[in-house]
């Protein structure tokens, strides 16, 4: 395997994170970049923005190498530090939002971040208090010396303020001019585009989040998309969507950097200031899920914009509660032309991608045709043998783009090829007679809640914590808006007593709030197999007759 994608890839030139802002400010200078709030650059003020936090980064110490970690909302600061770590050789570590004090901890031990980036206040959250929380920051001075993260030098915050125990960034950025041009562009020549440039971290089937490892071949991928769906420097991408999330960063946060195209950045997804950007700035290209989707619909019909700039994007449409919404989308967002695609972290976005002159069944119905540099078929998993078409079976895919691996799970990496190299992804999918494919769900236990990847067996780990707790399932309940929600299943311990309420409080600021069961179900004794494992099938259809009755 590993010869054949070299085979197919060395002909690509090899290109580098670091290297694009240049890029771009050499043939789109003047042309604006990023709109971020009253926040507006120039591909040229980018660079400059991004060449200077560069420079910052290595007066706070970071080496060529180090892990960091950015547990960031989404603002211009973002871009700066996603295309500086690059440049500097530095792998970046993107750190979902919504992650708490478990969640951080896990996260910072397991990537050996040398350095975490990230908020003192951002809305109601008080980052700072988690990270306290979570690591012992020193009373003076900003080096950490936490035996807990042998690995973590410092903790940088953004913000105005300055706090004991951290670095600020401001100050930060004052000291770059202590880091000349020529060593800058020393340590940017240092770095190979087979290095890592990333670790983005995605739930699995072992209990907890596996750091998924790219290099920069990335770019081949968003490069031949970005071909494929007509992106030039004549676009204006609405970016709503998070950058520590695959879709955002390689979407919106590559694809500008890649195209020219500019991008509307804003900090959460709100529909009706997403539309009143599209009218507003004339953007021409927008992503999303079947929740974004079906919000925006929702804010179009109820107050109609000119939407007429709007041209395309991904909408993930294959699975049979989504087609819908997709057909719904396409009436209400005219002259959106929506395109369904595949991706996982793993693989990268748009393995499979629907093209701009499909119709609307292959559109809005198939998750699209297979990109170039991407094998993929459905096996029947337990034989491994082809299905027919139509047949459903778990989706394999071989490509130039897949990981590097799963950060220091070397066991969890050999385990997810087969013998012949095919990248077994879980998914369940069906091919077409035309070669399209239709994404159908998952094999595995794994929930998708709102778009979010949420493994059952990491909240049950958390359940299970508690000192009332004997046994605990996390199933997958439908739910209109966020396609599927956790429901936890509670067993309590001989003489131990719990209330509903309790079990759903115990995971409040400890776990990201996607995690969260929204319900809470109480059983004398958890329905098993022979062999004493938990028949979730039950718990399922339990769940069902009983809440979605209510």
């Amino acid at each position: 395997m590993e010869e054949q994608a070299a085979a197919v890839a060395d002909w690509y030139p090899k290109r580098r994170f670091g290297d694009l802002p240049d890029d771009m400010a050499r043939r789109f200078g003047s042309r604006e970049a990023l709109v971020f709030k009253d926040e507006r650059f120039t591909f040229a003020q980018l660079r400059d923005e991004i060449r200077r936090a560069a420079k910052a980064l290595m007066a706070l110490g970071v080496e060529k190498g180090d892990h960091v970690s950015l547990w960031l909302n989404n603002r211009s600061e973002w871009m700066f530090f996603m295309y500086a770590l690059a440049k500097i050789g530095a792998v970046q570590v993107p750190v979902n939002t919504r992650f708490r004090s478990h969640d951080l901890d896990y996260v910072l031990r397991q990537s050996d971040s040398a350095m975490l980036i990230t908020h003192d206040v951002s809305g109601p959250i008080d980052y700072l208090a988690i990270v306290r929380e979570v690591v012992a920051l020193p009373s003076t001075g900003d080096s950490v010396d936490d035996p807990s993260f042998p690995a973590l030098k410092r903790v940088a915050i953004v913000g105005a303020g300055e706090y004991a125990g951290t670095a600020s960034w401001q100050a930060a950025l004052g000291r770059a001019r202590e880091v000349t041009d020529d060593a800058l562009d020393a340590r940017a020549a240092s770095v190979h585009p087979d290095d890592p440039v990333f670790i983005m971290y995605t739930s699995g089937t072992t209990g907890f989040p596996k750091g998924v490892v790219h290099s920069h071949k990335l770019i081949r991928n968003v490069e031949e998309r970005a071909f494929r769906m007509a992106i030039t420097e004549r676009d204006t991408i609405l970016n709503y969507l998070p950058l520590f999330h695959a879709f955002g960063y390689s979407e919106a946060a590559l694809m500008s950097m890649l195209t020219g195209a500019r991008q509307l950045l804003t900090e959460t997804f709100n529909p009706d200031q997403a539309l009143d950007l599209v009218e507003r700035e004339r953007a021409t290209i927008a992503h999303g899920f079947e929740a974004h989707l079906q919000g925006l619909s929702d804010a179009q019909e109820a107050k109609p914009r000119d939407l007429s700039s709007l041209r395309t994007g991904i909408f993930a449409a294959g699975t049979h509660s989504a087609t819908p919404i997709a057909y719904r989308g396409s009436r209400s967002l005219k002259p959106l032309k929506a395109l369904s695609a595949f991706g996982m972290t793993e693989v990268w976005v748009g393995a499979c991608l629907s093209a701009l002159d499909d119709d609307e069944p292959h559109r809005l119905e198939s998750s699209g045709y297979p990109a170039p540099g991407y094998e993929i078929k459905v096996v029947d998993p337990e034989t491994g043998k082809e299905s027919p078409q139509g047949v459903p079976g778990e989706l394999r895919v071989r490509s130039y783009a897949l990981m590097l691996g799963y950060y220091k799970k070397p066991k969890e990496t050999a385990e997810s090829y087969d013998q012949d190299g095919w990248f077994i992804t879980g998914d369940m999918a069906e091919r077409q007679a035309d070669g399209y494919f239709r994404f159908l769900g998952r094999f595995k236990d794994m929930l998708k809640v709102g778009g979010e990847n949420v493994d059952p067996m990491e909240v049950e780990g958390l359940l299970l914590e508690h000192p009332a707790v004997q046994q605990a399932a996390v199933v997958g309940l439908p739910d209109v808006r966020l396609a599927e929600v956790p429901v936890a299943f509670v067993e309590c311990k001989p003489g131990a007593t719990i209330e509903a309420d309790d079990v759903l409080a115990y995971c409040r600021g400890k776990v990201a709030s996607f995690k969260i069961p929204r319900h809470a179900v109480l059983v004398d004794a958890m329905p098993m197999t022979a062999s004493g494992k938990i028949r979730k099938v039950e718990l399922r259809a339990q769940a069902r007759a009983q809440l979605l009755s209510d």
